[in-house]
């Protein structure tokens, strides 16, 4: 089969696809990568097809109004003015960004689509070819949890008003593709039903692992909970001899990084946190990756080192304990590899995994990065790094992640 994989986010939104990718490929499938133009050499390592869908999304994120909505103030009147500032600089990359879509795969012509929930043409085009399309969703509540809103709205509201969250979503959802169908000028008439129809019934991938959001057994038989799938990044990577070192030298070490998350101030962050590490001296791996951390320069090396792109896979298992971002493979990661973990949110799926990550007593609640300060993060840090209690839980789950296997039925659920 040719099978188009379409993604639309940052880093995080292209690794489930990246793995879908290599199965697919194990298989003997042709797997063409539909990707914003940053993230072409990660399909290309993988030795996959790339279509670039443009460099434009990854650079509004990058902005300073992008920095502002994802890792800006928490609430308040700037925070909304940032999302209407969002919202109208977006519009005119949107409607690039669907007629990539649109291009592509009308000139492809493929047998499967497996897209993202930000991608809105493998809709419409599965709409008469029922299916061939497979929507991949590595964060939860994409559907109705009866004691949970929408990953939109974010928390609980009791079950009839959380069920009602789910209805807006999908109106969202509807009206959004409805607006696509206008912009590519589609003559042939397509009814608010038939999409609401088609959300209903399609093939739904949560690639997430059971451990961590279990499946309830009152969804629809289209929508399955398959595991959470990784692949191996390490083939073009090596640690260099300073960070080899600097691990033989602790025995309990603390990773920290906000993955590819921006803030209005890393240099304020980092220093936050870096007073406190320091203050009791825990040893700490500092991944600066997209910028949310910043590497000083002057800092006790003895205590730190930074780094700017690490293979969780091959550091996390060296690690006592992780606070991150809290995407959704860095959370499956660092439990999967039994840290301790705490989620310092930034964006609206990650506060869900705080809640997951709590709950579950994996780690402390992490605190939205935007509230950050010294006197409310100190504790945090205390608690996840000197309660057994977490690592204990952490190396329990990991356990049941690690005897996790779900490909056959991933693969066999694209291709049925």
């Amino acid at each position: 089969m040719k099978i188009i994989l379409i993604s639309i986010g940052t880093r995080g939104d292209m690794e489930p696809f990246l793995a879908i990718g290599e199965i697919l490929k194990e298989k003997g499938h042709q797997v063409i990568c539909a990707f914003p133009e940053q993230f072409s050499s990660l399909a290309e390592d993988s030795n996959m097809e790339i279509a670039s869908l443009g460099t434009k999304y990854i650079g509004i994120l990058d902005s300073d109004i992008g920095k502002d909505v994802f890792g800006g103030s928490g609430s308040g009147l700037k925070k909304i003015i940032a999302y209407m500032k969002f919202a109208r600089n977006s519009t005119e990359i949107n409607k690039e960004l669907i007629k990539k879509q649109y291009k592509l795969i009308e000139s492809e012509n493929p047998d499967r689509i497996v897209y993202n929930g930000k991608t809105i043409y493998p809709i419409i085009w599965g709409l008469d070819k029922r299916g061939k399309t497979i929507l991949i969703s590595p964060v939860p509540y994409i559907h109705y949890v009866k004691n949970h809103t929408h990953i939109v709205f974010h928390g609980n509201f009791g079950p009839f008003l959380n069920k009602i969250t789910f209805s807006l979503a999908n109106f969202g959802l509807i009206m959004t593709t409805r607006i696509s169908i206008k912009w590519l000028k589609i003559t042939k008439k397509i009814t608010r039903k038939q999409i609401k129809n088609a959300l209903l019934s399609n093939k739904m991938i949560y690639t997430i692992s059971p451990s961590l959001f279990p499946r309830p057994d009152y969804w629809n038989k289209n929508i399955k909970v398959l595991g959470y799938h990784e692949r191996d990044k390490t083939v073009n990577w090596k640690a260099g001899r300073s960070l080899e070192q600097f691990v033989a030298n602790h025995d309990k070490i603390l990773f920290i990084t906000f993955g590819s998350m921006t803030n209005p101030r890393p240099d304020e962050k980092t220093k936050i946190i870096l007073d406190i590490l320091e203050q009791h001296q825990i040893p700490t791996i500092i991944n600066t990756a997209s910028g949310g951390l910043l590497e000083p320069a002057k800092y006790d090396t003895k205590l730190f080192h930074f780094v700017k792109q690490i293979p969780y896979g091959w550091i996390f298992p060296k690690m006592y304990a992780v606070i991150h971002h809290g995407g959704s493979g860095t959370t499956h990661m660092s439990i999967k590899y039994g840290c301790a973990t705490m989620i310092i949110p930034h964006i609206i799926d990650q506060f869900a995994w705080n809640d997951i990550v709590s709950n579950l007593g994996l780690g402390p609640r992490g605190i939205v990065v935007s509230k950050i300060t010294k006197r409310n993060l100190e504790p945090k840090i205390l608690d996840l790094f000197q309660n057994q209690a977490y690592k204990t839980k952490a190396v329990q789950v990991s356990r049941e992640m690690k005897g996790e296997d779900f490909r056959e039925r991933l693969y066999e659920t694209i291709i049925e």
